[in-house]
C-alpha cells in the first residue's frame, strides 16, 4: 500500500527522534527513501522553533540531505492576523514564539499590561508560572482570542520519558478561562497543506506518518493523504490505513528495502 507513495511527511518527535537521539532505523529508512526519489518532509508541532531550527538538527544527526521541515510558528503571526488583523498579543512562551509574531507585525504585549491584550498566544513554556497564567486567563476570559501552535499534552525525550507540552498549559489557561483555543499546527489543515506544496504531490500520493492518533493520523487523514502510525508497542489496525512497529517495517512496506535494524 505504501509501494506506490511518491512522497511522505514525517513527524519528529516521538516518531523521528527522542530529543537528541535518532529513533532506531530512522536515519537509514529515511535516506533510503530520499536516494529513492520519493519526495520526504518533516512536519512537527513544536512551538519553540522553526521549520529551518528543525531542518538544522536533522542535518547535525546526519540527514544533510533534508530541505523540507516546517512548524507552526511559520504561520501563527499570519493566522492571527488573517482572523483578526493587526493585533496585540500577549505571548506565554519562548523568546522564537514572541519574535515570529512580531514579524508578523503585531506588538508583543508583557504579562504587566495583559489588560490591553487583543490576543494571546500560548507555547510551550519552560519559565510558566502563576503569574503568567494570572495574566492569560484574565485576557483570554475578557475576550482575546487565545491562539496555540499545538495542544499536546506531552513532549517525548530520551529513553521513554517525556515533559509536559504546550497542551499542558494551553489545558490549564483554557480551563481558567473557560474558553477553547484556536489551533494553529497539526491537525488542522495549514501545515500539511503547506507539506504538500512543497513537496508538489496531491494528497493521495504523499503518507502521513507518525505517533499520534489525535495529531498526525486526524491530521493526514482530514488532508486526504494515505496514513501511517508508528506504534512500536503496537495499535489496533484501525487506527490508521497502516500501523508498522519499527521503521523496517516502515522501509519493506514503502519498497525501499529492509532497514537492517
Amino acid at each position: 500500500m505504501l509501494g506506490d507513495c511518491r512522497g511522505f511527511v514525517f513527524d519528529l518527535d516521538g516518531c523521528v527522534w527522542q530529543g537528541s537521539t535518532l529513533l532506531p532505523g530512522a536515519g537509514r529508512t529515511l535516506t533510503a527513501l530520499h536516494r529513492a526519489g520519493r519526495g520526504v518532509a518533516f512536519l512537527t508541532n513544536n512551538s519553540r522553533a522553526t521549520g529551518p531550527d528543525m531542518r538544522d538538527k536533522l542535518h547535525r544527526l546526519g540527514l544533510g540531505w533534508v530541505e523540507h521541515a516546517l512548524t507552526p510558528l511559520e504561520i501563527l503571526g499570519q493566522v492571527v492576523a488573517e482572523r483578526y488583523g493587526p493585533s496585540r498579543v500577549l505571548v506565554i512562551g519562548a523568546p522564537e514564539l514572541a519574535a515570529v509574531v512580531a514579524a508578523a507585525g503585531h506588538e508583543v504585549v508583557g504579562v504587566a499590561d495583559f489588560r490591553t491584550a487583543t490576543v494571546v498566544a500560548i507555547g510551550n513554556d519552560f519559565d510558566f508560572s502563576y503569574e503568567r497564567l494570572a495574566a492569560a486567563a484574565p485576557a483570554a476570559a475578557a475576550g482575546a482570542p487565545l491562539v496555540t501552535p499545538n495542544v499536546d499534552p506531552r513532549l517525548p525525550i530520551e529513553d521513554g520519558d517525556f515533559l509536559p507540552g504546550c497542551g499542558a498549559i494551553v489545558a490549564a489557561v483554557s480551563a481558567a478561562a473557560g474558553v477553547m483555543p484556536v489551533v494553529v499546527g497539526k491537525p488542522q489543515p495549514p501545515l500539511f497543506r503547506i507539506a504538500l506544496r512543497r513537496l508538489g504531490l496531491a494528497p493521495a500520493h504523499a503518507a502521513m506518518v507518525g505517533d499520534s492518533v489525535e495529531s498526525d493520523i486526524a491530521g493526514g487523514r482530514a488532508a486526504g493523504m494515505r496514513t501511517v502510525l508508528y506504534a512500536p508497542a503496537g495499535a489496533p489496525a484501525e487506527a490508521a490505513d497502516v500501523v508498522v512497529r519499527s521503521w523496517g517495517e516502515l522501509a519493506r512496506l514503502a519498497g525501499v528495502g529492509p532497514s537492517g535494524e
